[in-house]
């Protein structure tokens, strides 16, 4: 009976609700153009999220010194400016690198930075474009995978770091794995927790499996740059408190702040023909054929999202570590951070 339920969803159900959201989607659409004409508005291309938004966060963690550049991209031209968290000390023989995924910051990472420092590790955090306390560009089409690899390849560039730990979830994943394999020579150890590669699939197995993702997919397209962030993350942890959420909505005080986080759903690949899927194929094929080095794989026992993308790194990286992180959701960070910190030292230090 149960089962014959899930397929109903996955059969009936769920691809009546994308139809839903394709259709308002497509409503919404239609209205922004009419309002366009109607009274146009411009709007500035960069925004940044006033420092007062931020107040508070100590009291939850989150005291840690800020950090900003902006990074060159030749002829003259600068990124929006860069957030990042750098604690730690310099000469450190290890630097963790810890990198989020949507729609969170680096506000994601505040219950691990301290005792992965106390172990005597370099911890750097930066805020992807888009998110926390870096520049937001205002339209979402300003957003591309590659902007963000850009990015992160030219903070390592500028910290100069080197024997570096990834430590990725959900669009860290995406993101930090590809710049693993551009520059692998950085690159000393993996720790991959809740995320994926996809490569974008025709087999009518694998899309049903991917059908709960079309949902959240969809629903981002059809909301748009009026992402519920608050709601989103009381649906994904275990134990939401306001103040927490707060802490998660502070970097997004209005829709012109949110067109990262509303772009970021959206260039996950849906067939192999795009860009991003061929970038993660090669990424994928990377992990296989070249990455010999230590590799942790610790997914969530209470994640929808990414259920299941653990037996893939897994195919992969044969020689992987594994552990599964009981009683967490999507964001294990919050959920679960003074584990996931315990299992790293124990990693790094071959103690696992």
């Amino acid at each position: 009976m149960g089962q014959m339920k899930r397929y109903f969803k996955r059969l009936v159900v769920f691809p009546a609700i994308i139809i839903t959201f394709q259709c308002l989607y497509l409503l919404r659409k239609a209205v922004e153009v009419v309002a366009s004409v109607l009274r146009p508005v411009r709007h500035p291309a960069v925004v940044r999220t006033p420092e007062e938004c931020f107040k508070g966060l100590e009291a939850l963690g989150y005291s840690f010194r800020p950090n900003y550049v902006e990074l060159p991209v030749g002829g003259g031209k600068m990124l929006p400016r860069v957030h990042y968290i750098d604690e730690g000390p310099r000469d450190a023989s290890e630097t963790i690198l810890c990198l989020h995924g949507e729609p969170s910051w680096s506000f994601l990472y505040r219950h691990m930075v301290p005792g992965l420092v106390r172990a005597g590790y370099r911890v750097v955090v930066p805020d992807f474009i888009g998110f926390g306390k870096s520049d937001k560009f205002t339209h979402p089409e300003s957003y591309s995978h590659e902007l963000h690899c850009m990015t992160l390849r030219l903070l390592l560039d500028h910290l100069r770091l080197r024997d570096i730990t990834l430590v990725c979830q959900d669009w860290g994943g995406l993101t930090g794995l590809p710049v693993v394999r551009d520059c692998s020579h950085l690159f000393s150890r993996l720790v991959i927790m809740n995320t994926g590669l996809p490569v974008g699939t025709s087999r009518s197995e694998k899309l049903m499996q991917a059908i709960p993702f079309l949902v959240w997919r969809t629903f981002c397209q059809m909301v748009g740059t009026a992402l519920p962030v608050g709601r989103l993350f009381n649906m994904a942890l275990v134990n939401p408190k306001p103040e927490v959420v707060k802490g998660y909505e502070a970097p997004f005080p209005s829709s012109l702040h949110k067109a990262g986080a509303a772009q970021w759903p959206l260039l996950v690949p849906l067939t192999a023909n795009t860009p991003v899927a061929a970038d993660m194929q090669a990424t994928r094929d990377f992990l296989a054929k070249v990455w010999k080095r230590p590799a942790l794989v610790k997914f969530s026992d209470g994640d929808p999202i990414t259920r299941g993308q653990e037996k893939v790194f897994l195919r992969l990286m044969p020689h992987a570590c594994t552990k599964t992180v009981c009683g967490a959701k999507h964001f294990l960070q919050e959920d679960k951070g003074e584990e996931l910190t315990a299992h790293i030292v124990s990693f790094i230090g071959d103690k696992l």
